[in-house]
């Protein structure tokens, strides 16, 4: 992927993390407080799979990645990556999110905008940037990326799509 490479930034969250890492402890005490005082039941599986998911989220969604070369986009968030080719970018702007949508969550999203279905890669911190498709990738019409150079990699997507 080095060959090639116009663009190259690795986007972290400390903010984000310790989001993360606060709901795992938190899933965690309550799992083991369910599990000493009532044994296990339902709830305790509850606790025990929420207990995983922010485990999951905590070491995935550490550093998202973003590779641009003059043929493709790169999105790497953990063990997931989006690939998108320059022909199959219609246009890119700044994302403009209401504000729940904005900050509504963090990591890999999947939304409706404006009738049309969007991918989000994204931190809480950062702006976004929004690439739309030309043709769609499955449901997918537009992806979204938190970037803190988003007035750099709109200039540079502009440049390699036209």
């Amino acid at each position: 992927m080095k060959e090639g490479l116009i663009y190259e930034e690795i986007v972290s969250s400390n903010r984000t993390r310790a989001l993360f890492i606060g709901l795992t402890i938190l899933f965690l005490l309550l799992l083991i407080w369910r599990a000493f005082s009532v044994d296990l039941d339902a709830l305790a599986i509850v606790f025990f799979c929420f207990f995983v998911l922010f485990l999951f989220y905590s070491i995935n969604y550490q550093t998202l990645i973003i590779h641009l070369t003059k043929d493709q986009l790169k999105l790497t968030f953990g063990v997931f990556h989006w690939t998108v080719g320059m022909e199959n970018i219609e246009e890119c702007d700044l994302d403009e999110l209401p504000l729940l949508m904005r900050y509504g969550g963090a990591g890999i999203q999947f939304m409706m905008i404006h009738k049309r279905y969007r991918a989000s890669f994204n931190f809480l911190d950062y702006p976004r940037v929004v690439i739309r498709f030309k043709k769609s990738a499955g449901l997918v019409r537009d992806l979204s990326f938190s970037t803190r150079h988003p007035n750099e990699v709109m200039r540079l997507i502009q440049e390699a799509i036209s």
